[in-house]
């Protein structure tokens, strides 16, 4: 490995001039202090003009997979842009817009490199991935060629379009696009125009422009962002995609992915911030406008959700995840009818989702359909078996159609696919609670607490078990814990009230008699009468 750097550092040295070509040539970016960097922020620090894309592109790498040896891959891409320029001396070819039917001959007829039409496989993004594999998305298959470009000199620059990122060559005369994923194959702007539907935009726009370096990994960003989200690594999505954003002001698909991530934090208000400012540059963003109703949703705003749900359809009625979320918020207004509409369109759209199924079995359940709802949550299950959702359905329909036995049954299935669905932990308890089964409530209470410790009515749940094993002093610490997140739950100082009565406590009891009857909570006439008689 480092006897291949060394032959290269003394082939780039021992080069006699600049535009010579063949094994000893010198490349273009020789010299750049982007070649130099070992770390992202560095890159950061750099001017465009001195940023190496591919070292900055492998450093991502590295962070990616400590497997990684990024100098490796620049040694490699030293090497085919010293075979390119060996072939365009053999052909006596400047270094031009001809140049480029000898790279796309090289990489993709000769060396096989392709595209892959979805990404499926995280790797498939980094550049060391498209060099061990020859096969890439978009953006990974156009930073390789534009690293090519850039050892080579040639005037090429990366190009990004709502949902796809391509290559353009314009040395100020000549100007045309190269697409990576149809061999080098070239397509006018309009093309990209009305595929990708680009937007018209303010004079400080990125579509269709000519990226500089840092222009290309502030896109880089934003695609390590959504890896790193999908993968669960939610604040190195977070860091990825606020780069992205710094870099790339401008670009929508940064700042609505940037919304996503601080709506899986709970950021709803930051979030709604990313989603406008993503709909001001791209007002026609179908699925900006469902992540925004997605946020009003959270927010409670139902009718304000609704209508981004219904614009987000109109621009485009083939989202599914817009007919679920339609339907979710018309069943938090109690609209049953018009859900039931929305989800039996998706069901057409998609008929194998497992997810249409579960939502339409729970709108039957909210109606009271109990049994319509369990053939929904079947259906369900029928296609994805480990869904905890749908099984916890089923269990919520057994609880109000009396079958107990079953209801402990479906919450079982659900938590050994999903052991912190808190809902399922705490509704089995409640089942144990009502078969009289204080220890099993008391052990599922437990695990819920764990999961959520500031939960007020678990807490209750809990010491109302305690309380029925006569474990008065567990029961009252539980009952303290309960009015100390929420001072105003009358049963929980009822509770309290009843525990120091047992554990003869009368003063304290006598307190929270008066706090209860405050809150509007009735207490044991016989229980009232001893305390006052006690504390005589």
């Amino acid at each position: 490995m480092k006897k291949t750097l060394l032959l290269i550092v003394l082939l780039v040295h021992t080069a006699t001039s600049p535009t010579a070509f063949g094994r000893g040539a010198a490349l273009a970016n020789e010299g750049l202090r982007g070649l130099y960097v070992r770390s992202i922020e560095q890159v950061l620090r750099l001017d465009p003009e001195e940023v190496d894309l591919a070292t900055a592109a492998l450093i991502s790498s590295e962070q990616w997979s400590d497997l990684v040896y990024g100098r490796r891959y620049l040694s490699q891409l030293d090497e085919m842009a010293l075979e390119i320029g060996a072939r365009l001396e053999a052909k006596q070819l400047p270094l031009d817009f001809r140049a480029i039917p000898v790279i796309n001959d090289f990489l993709f007829k000769e060396l096989g490199f392709k595209s892959i039409a979805e990404v499926s496989d995280p790797n498939d993004l980094f550049l060391h991935s498209v060099l061990d594999k020859k096969r890439g998305y978009c953006l990974s298959l156009s930073i390789l060629y534009l690293s090519l470009g850039e050892r080579l000199g040639l005037p090429m620059y990366g190009v990004v379009v709502p949902g796809h990122f391509f290559v353009r060559y314009d040395d100020g005369k000549v100007r045309f696009n190269i697409e990576t994923t149809s061999g080098g194959g070239s397509a006018p702007d309009e093309h990209y125009v009305e595929r990708f539907k680009v937007p018209d935009e303010v004079s400080d726009g990125i579509y269709m422009v000519n990226l500089n370096k840092m222009g290309t990994i502030g896109c880089l960003f934003n695609n390590l962002g959504n890896i790193y989200s999908a993968i669960g690594n939610i604040d190195a999505a977070m860091v990825a995609l606020e780069r992205a954003a710094e870099i790339n002001p401008s670009l929508a698909e940064s700042r609505m992915n940037l919304g996503n991530i601080y709506l899986k934090q709970g950021r709803v208000d930051d979030a709604i911030y990313e989603y406008r400012t993503a709909l001001k540059i791209n007002p026609r963003d179908a699925k900006a406008h469902l992540n925004l109703g997605n946020a009003y949703n959270q927010k409670g705003w139902l009718k304000d959700a609704v209508s981004e749900y219904l614009y987000s359809q109109q621009l485009d009625p083939k989202i599914v995840e817009t007919h679920m979320n339609l339907a979710s918020a018309y069943t938090k207004q109690e609209l049953f009818g018009k859900a039931l509409s929305e989800l039996r369109e998706g069901v057409l759209l998609d008929p194998k989702n497992p997810g249409l199924y579960t939502s339409l079995g729970d709108v039957f359940r909210q109606m009271g359909e109990h049994k319509k709802a369990i053939m929904q949550y079947r259906k369900a299950l029928k296609i994805k078996p480990r869904l905890a959702l749908a099984h916890y359905g089923m269990a919520m329909c057994y609880n109000k159609l009396g079958d107990v036995k079953k209801e402990i049954g479906e919450y079982k299935k659900a938590l050994a696919i999903d052991p912190n669905l808190v809902a399922a932990i705490v509704n089995l308890g409640n089942a144990y609670f009502a078969r009289e089964e204080y220890p099993s409530a008391v052990q599922r209470y437990e695990q819920a607490v764990r999961i959520l410790p500031n939960d007020s009515t678990i807490h209750y749940n809990l010491g109302a078990a305690y309380f029925n094993q006569r474990q008065y002093e567990k029961a009252v610490a539980e009952y303290e814990k309960t009015v100390a997140i929420d001072p105003e739950f009358g049963d929980a100082h009822r509770g309290l009230a009843v525990g120091f009565f047992r554990l003869r406590n009368y003063d304290l009891a006598w307190k929270h008699i008066k706090i209860a009857e405050r809150l509007g909570v009735e207490i044991d006439k016989q229980i009232l009468a001893t305390i006052e008689k006690k504390r005589r």
